[in-house]
Formats: C-alpha cells, sequence, structure tokens
C-alpha cells in the first residue's frame, strides 16, 4: 500500500522539484519484482544490512514477539533482506536537499504507522 501511495505522488514531488527515492533493505530481485508488478515510475535502492537505515538511527532489531508473529505468517526478513538480522528500518520519510541536509522527516516507532504522503507533499512545497 505504501509503495502504491507513493506511486501515486511521483508527479506532484516532480512538480516541486524533487526526486522521489525509496530505500529498502530487502534484496534488489525483490525490489525490482516489485518495481514491475506495481509499475512504479520511481528507483527502490537496496540499503544491504540496513547501514542507510543505521546511519539515520531508524534501525532497528525486531522484538522476539515481532519475529515470531513473522514468522507465524511465513513471513522471513532475513531472506527477504538477504542477511541473518531481523533487523528493518523505521517507517520514515525524509526530504534532504542536495547538500545532504534532512529538511524534513517523519519517522514512527510504530513499524503498524505510515508517514502520510500529504504530509510530506506539503513539506516538500514549502521549502
Amino acid at each position: 500500500m505504501e509503495l502504491d501511495a507513493l506511486g501515486k505522488a511521483v508527479s506532484d514531488v516532480e512538480a516541486a522539484g524533487a526526486r522521489l527515492v525509496a530505500i529498502t533493505p530487502q534484496t534488489a530481485d525483490l525490489s525490482q519484482a516489485m518495481i514491475d508488478e506495481k509499475k512504479l515510475d520511481f528507483d527502490i535502492l537496496g540499503d544491504p544490512g540496513n547501514q542507510v537505515a543505521e546511519a539515520y538511527g531508524i534501525k532497528y532489531q525486531m522484538a522476539d514477539y515481532l519475529v515470531e508473529l513473522y514468522k507465524k505468517f511465513g513471513v522471513d526478513v532475513p531472506k527477504h533482506n538477504g542477511d541473518e538480522s531481523w533487523t528493518l528500518p523505521m517507517p520514515a520519510r525524509l526530504i534532504i536537499d542536495r547538500e545532504g541536509v534532512i529538511r524534513y522527516a517523519e519517522i514512527s516507532a510504530d513499524y503498524t504507522v505510515r508517514p502520510d504522503i500529504e504530509h510530506t507533499l506539503e513539506a516538500l512545497k514549502s521549502l
């Protein structure tokens, strides 16, 4: 659902003079499959081992109860991410300028709460 929402916002992001990029720890093959399946018109960049997420302070170790829940539903995070960790990035939306300065950040410690694309677009238009 998140990728669908972002896909619908690409033209608004570009109209504001920006470029939309998603970053994920999942393997390149899985990312490409998502791009193809959803016909996405933006890049999904790989973050092996959640190194970028860690640098931004948004990497988290999944709690044991979440690991067990994911396993019950057949979701193998280490397999999807191509490493042995049960780590994920927090849901986050960042606007980073050309000098690498973060101009806007919406981050949720709750993995079930995703940043609202409308908030991001408002912030982008105000910059």
